[in-house]
């Protein structure tokens, strides 16, 4: 089992939030604890962007709370109501989700508290779920700061890696279809999940004007090598939908289409070494030309098919779309090795990159 940063801050936000309690007298500091597990965020920028919030839904929990145990008391009906009231108002007032469960337990840990000084055990149930709220800011802006850089680049090669492997597979009718069927869900929402780490990626602010540029340098490279990947899939998806179409095609046409997905697949595992400086450019380059003549030879012989009568009307418009896919995850590949160069071959004392290895994230 691997334990993620997150999982640590949680601990450490629990374990400050309690000695804070306890050190500044507040009873029971549990309540401080449970506030720091909800407060956690994955990353210092939404540590920031939800300190606010969460203060907010801190405020319109107790407030909640306070005016209705004064005036209608603390029946479960009457907190039921405060939860669906204090959800209500922090949608209405656009703050962050991720802050309602904050406001429900400041709810549920006023309204259940004891009826003699009613105010004075509210309000010390208020601070403390505040401390906890602080708490858990305090370990996102110091402990263990994200490394969403090397997760983005080692998560994006390995489902690179995936797409490739099944579609050589595909191409020379390897492939088991059910499990391709299966891996192609299980690709698709790992792409989700990449979606939401180069998100947190783009999030993380640079706080020294040197490395402000070199990021924004490398979130336009990420952000192309995410749509070189997911065009990647689509090809894959698109041979998966015409593989039967795609093998009647005659040998010759066949070994063309082969070797130029072959030749593409390797461009793109050269262009992600390339990004961490294990591959220079002459050899890309060289690549680029072979794929510009291979892609001039398999649509003349393709048209020379139709041409010929060597197939028919329907199953040549049926393949036409995964040449084309074909030519358009070419085009991208040639984009991300486009802004490689500009990357790698300008302001290099800026654009550093720090990617670990896998074993070491």
């Amino acid at each position: 089992m691997k334990l993620g940063a997150r999982i640590f801050k949680t601990g450490l936000a629990v374990m400050l939030s309690l000695y804070l309690a306890i050190w500044l007298g507040f009873e029971p500091p549990t309540f401080a604890a449970l506030a720091a597990a909800f407060a956690v965020q994955p990353s210092i920028y939404r540590t920031f962007q939800t300190i606010l919030d969460q203060v907010q839904a801190n405020v319109i929990g107790a407030l909640l709370a306070v005016v209705l145990v004064m005036t209608m008391g603390s029946d479960p009906f009457i907190v039921g109501l405060a939860v669906v009231l204090a959800i209500a108002l922090i949608l209405k007032f656009k703050l962050e989700p991720t802050t309602i469960p904050i406001a429900v337990v400041t709810i549920i840990i006023i309204m259940e508290s004891p009826s003699v000084d009613f105010i004075q055990f509210a309000s010390s149930r208020f601070f403390l779920i505040l401390l906890g709220v602080i708490s858990a800011f305090i370990i996102n802006l110091v402990f263990i700061p994200p490394r969403y850089e090397t997760k983005l680049y080692q998560k994006l090669l390995k489902a690179t890696e995936d797409i490739h492997q099944w579609m050589m597979l595909v191409i020379r009718h390897d492939a088991d279809h059910r499990s391709l069927k299966n891996d192609i869900s299980r690709l698709e929402e790992k792409m989700v999940k990449v979606d939401n780490l180069y998100l947190l990626y783009k999030e993380e602010r640079n706080y020294f004007m040197r490395n402000k540029y070199g990021k924004a340098r490398k979130v336009v490279v990420y952000r192309q090598m995410l749509v070189t990947t997911k065009k990647a899939l689509f090809v894959l998806k698109n041979l998966e939908h015409r593989f039967i179409d795609i093998n009647d095609i005659s040998g010759q046409t066949h070994k063309m289409f082969e070797k130029q997905l072959y030749e593409l697949t390797r461009y793109h595992e050269l262009l992600f070494l390339r990004y961490i400086g294990k591959v220079n450019t002459e050899r890309t380059s060289e690549l680029t030309e072979a794929l510009s003549e291979g892609k001039e030879e398999l649509l003349a012989d393709f048209i020379n098919l139709r041409e010929q009568d060597k197939l028919k009307n329907t199953q040549w418009l049926h393949i036409l779309p995964a040449i084309s896919q074909l030519i358009e995850y070419q085009e991208q590949l040639e984009h991300l090795d486009q802004l490689l160069d500009s990357f790698l071959n300008y302001h290099q004392e800026e654009n550093e990159v720090k990617i670990q290895a896998e074993e070491d994230i």
